[in-house]
């Protein structure tokens, strides 16, 4: 879906996979959308470690029904975007968009 919207994507299933290969080229990286279920870390954990790295990268959170997270959570966490799923296209791409520009 991202690759449709133009964008370069490079994935991970695995937080601990994704912190590897942030951490080996942070420059390379524009943004990070990342899931609060995630194998070995969670989402909101991997968020902070990205952020350690490079305190400006933003990051875009999604999650299914959360009782441990919202988006007043996330953006307290440093978070700067937040999406419920299902997430469709256009949202992504609003939701992508709006965090981009803020940066």
């Amino acid at each position: 879906m991202l690759e449709r919207l133009g964008y370069q994507v490079t994935v991970r299933t695995s937080s601990i996979e994704a912190l590897k290969a942030f951490s080996a080229s942070s420059d390379k990286f524009d943004i990070i959308i990342t899931d609060m279920q995630m194998p070995n870390m969670s989402g909101d954990k991997l968020a902070n470690e990205i952020t350690k790295i490079r305190p400006d990268i933003p990051v875009l959170l999604c999650t299914g029904f959360s009782e441990t997270m919202s988006a007043e959570k996330a953006e307290s966490l440093g978070i700067n975007g937040f999406l419920l799923k299902p997430i469709g296209r256009k949202d992504l791409s609003h939701k992508i968009r709006e965090v981009l520009d803020k940066k």
